[in-house]
């Protein structure tokens, strides 16, 4: 029966999200059906993923073939301790999410549990497969459902930002589908297992081949994970969103990390001869770039919801820096800067949609505007969510930035790593210093005019349970961090992903 479990992450959002479009859940009067439902939806995704995360350090990771075709012709989903910890972050956001969009959000389109559901799919659908044409399939459905959340609420910067993405995002397609194309035609499957073994056995021209799909891969990869130098599209595309949405979209870009991680991790790591890390220097200039660019464009924001996005854009720097260290210590504190920088970003676009809820037609941009009507609590929460991406004690950012720099053991690499983690963390603390004290401080006086509203309480709700994971992650930060060396641990023993898959030379 525990086997079953891996499936679960896919069957509920989407067989949650059809029934939403149906009676009685279907009509424009029926939102607090909608909502009710959603919630169930939530709270059920995420006790799978901590079933499911107990399950594998208990038993083991978990192979699941679809319909009973075994590897590597069939469908395989594969849950080790990373894809259970992502399904688990990722309906952990989600939650944080819908409670949030319960203030209001969620009634500016019938559809948008629905369409939150369908996006979830396509995020546990990437985590989960073991199969690179099955993963192509779950970017498209996680795609398909970005584009029309993206001009939910509708609005002239909406499409325009919505149109850019959705362009970019179908060049990528086409290119992870080449990708394939050419992987498949010199290796006979996209397994990601039996592709690990076949690749060091290639004859050179074939080598050659295979490196050109890898580049493609990258570039796809890169783009979804805003990855530089493909990572302009990020902050203005987020900055647009609707604050749950933008919140959600947080996590998208770790989609495109993973999938770095696993993929020149088993496919084109230490095994796999010629190619063995071919692709590990390139990734290492961009994510040091990365961190560089993402900072200078924080300080150079002119709106929070920018600077947010350009944080994004640092997070992704710093976790391409611990695949780039290339042993599973960097790869383990990447996993706990991943769940940090996911939960706290994706809460500071939700202060951000509060703020400007209360500063009138100046929203969150760094402008005189009239005083925050709930200026200590709002403040309060600001500073909470400043400290921690900036990475400062005792919250969760100063943990996962402290396990990196620990994990860097060559000095050449200390020098880069620890003086652009370190100076990426000052600036930004001067950024969000700026930020907080023009958005509270520089308020124009007599214009705290009755259009002030409090915030809702449902959006209180969202912000807090996101925001309240940082201290909770530095408070169980050993047991995270054992968790995460677990992960690490699996991801690289590529004997134990095959023995899981039985591709044994018997097997084949």
């Amino acid at each position: 029966m525990t086997v079953h479990l891996a499936i679960l992450p896919i069957l509920i959002p989407m067989l949650g999200g059809l029934l939403m479009m149906l009676p009685p859940f279907a009509g424009t009067t029926k939102y607090q059906y909608r909502r009710m439902f959603s919630l169930f939806l939530m709270l059920a995704q995420l006790a799978c993923g901590v079933v499911l995360m107990t399950s594998v350090v208990t038993n083991g990771a978990i192979m699941y073939a679809v319909g009973d075709w075994q590897p590597p012709f069939g469908i395989i989903l594969y849950v080790d301790q990373l894809s259970a910890m992502l399904v688990a972050l990722g309906s952990f956001l989600g939650l944080g999410v819908t409670l949030y969009s319960f203030g209001g959000s969620d009634l500016e389109g019938k559809y948008f549990h629905s369409l939150i559901q369908f996006q979830l799919l396509g995020i546990y659908g990437a985590f989960l497969t073991n199969d690179l044409f099955n993963l192509f399939v779950f970017f498209e459905v996680l795609l398909i459902a970005s584009y029309t959340l993206l001009i939910h609420g509708g609005g002239k910067q909406k499409t325009a930002a919505n149109v850019h993405y959705v362009i970019l995002n179908l060049i990528g397609s086409s290119l992870f589908l080449f990708a394939l194309g050419t992987l498949y035609g010199i290796t006979g499957t996209l397994n990601i297992a039996d592709m690990a073994m076949r690749l060091g056995e290639l004859s050179h021209s074939d080598l050659l081949i295979a490196q050109a799909g890898g580049a493609l891969m990258l570039i796809v990869f890169g783009l979804k994970s805003a990855m530089l130098p493909l990572h302009f599209w990020l902050p203005q595309t987020y900055s647009v969103a609707s604050a749950p949405i933008a919140a959600l979209f947080a996590i998208m870009t770790k989609v495109g990390v993973y999938c770095i991680f696993r993929v020149y991790t088993v496919i084109y790591g230490d095994q796999a001869g010629e190619l063995a890390n071919v692709f590990r220097d390139w990734i290492w200039v961009f994510a040091i770039l990365g961190v560089a660019a993402g900072t200078i464009g924080a300080l150079a924001s002119t709106n929070l919801r920018m600077l947010i996005g350009n944080l994004v854009i640092v997070s992704v720097g710093t976790l391409l820096i611990a695949f780039a260290l290339g042993t599973p210590q960097a790869a383990a504190a990447g996993f706990v800067y991943l769940i940090h920088s996911t939960l706290v970003t994706a809460a500071l676009f939700l202060v951000a949609d509060m703020l400007s809820q209360q500063r009138g037609k100046a929203l969150d941009y760094f402008v005189i505007a009239r005083k925050i009507k709930q200026q200590s609590l709002l403040g309060i929460i600001f500073i909470v969510a400043a400290m921690s991406v900036a990475g400062l004690p005792p919250f969760s950012g100063f943990l996962g930035k402290l396990v990196i720099l620990q994990s860097v053991t060559q000095n050449d690499q200390r020098l880069w790593v620890w003086t652009v983690i370190l100076l990426s963390s000052l600036i930004t603390i001067v950024a969000l210093s700026r930020a907080g004290t023009t958005l509270f401080w520089r308020s124009a006086q007599g214009n705290d005019s009755d259009e002030n509203v409090h915030v809702s309480r449902w959006q209180l709700c969202g912000a807090f349970m996101l925001l309240g994971a940082s201290p909770i992650l530095t408070i169980f930060g050993a047991s995270v961090i054992e968790y995460a060396n677990g992960a690490a641990m699996q991801l690289h023993d590529i004997n134990y992903l095959i023995d899981i898959m039985n591709l044994n030379e018997e097997a084949k």
